[in-house]
């Protein structure tokens, strides 16, 4: 389990070795920190209700696959391997963000993070799949990455937020408004209510 390479402060990528603080350890290091909440919110919902939270289950561990392949993607330097992630990837969360989308009650204002356990987790996902897409454009804007990883991390951070409501709604629990918000989203006869822009 150790090799005692990394005692320097060094650590290896795919084609380099780099400080553990570079931009390149920071992106990946964030979409492994993803990951392991997103384990969490799994265990969450296996405890709670298997057969109620299957579905979420289900295609929650296969992002674990895909967020893992992000994450390799991102150690790559200079091209020394081909790339995981492709437009696929983002064309499939698309598909599920609008599945979810209809599952919980439309809101027009921002509500706050919470709810459930389960949602709870899930918008802790959210928060830190944003942190790893920051760091992945930080380092987009040094070195050649993946730019469909940037698509992907964009697109998850959407869908962890429609997940989130829509497990709050199976169990029954409101979302929290924010109280001063003005209306942000759009009606739910247009397109989404997310904005994949952002």
């Amino acid at each position: 389990m150790y090799t005692r390479r990394g005692d320097g402060g060094d650590t290896s990528v795919i084609g380099a070795r780099v400080r553990k603080d570079h931009i390149r350890v920071e992106a990946y290091g964030s979409v492994d920190e993803a990951n392991s909440f997103l384990g969490d919110a799994i265990a969450r919902m296996v405890e709670k209700d298997a057969e109620l939270f299957g579905d979420m289950i289900e295609l929650l561990t296969e992002i674990q696959q895909e967020l893992f392949d992000a994450g390799g993607d991102l150690a790559v330097v200079g091209g020394k391997r081909p790339f995981k992630v492709h437009r696929e990837y983002v064309d499939r969360l698309e598909k599920r963000v609008d599945e979810y989308l209809s599952q919980a009650p439309s809101v027009k204002k921002f509500i706050l993070p919470g709810g459930t356990p389960i949602a709870s987790a899930l918008h802790i996902c959210r928060t830190v799949v944003r942190r790893a897409e920051r760091r992945a454009v930080t380092l987009a804007g040094l070195e050649e990455i993946n730019g469909e990883v940037l698509r992907y991390l964009n697109r998850l951070s959407d869908f962890f937020f429609v997940l989130a409501r829509a497990a709050n709604a199976r169990e029954q629990r409101e979302d929290i408004l924010y109280a001063r918000s003005g209306d942000v989203f759009r009606s739910p006869k247009e397109k989404s209510t997310v904005d994949r822009g952002c």
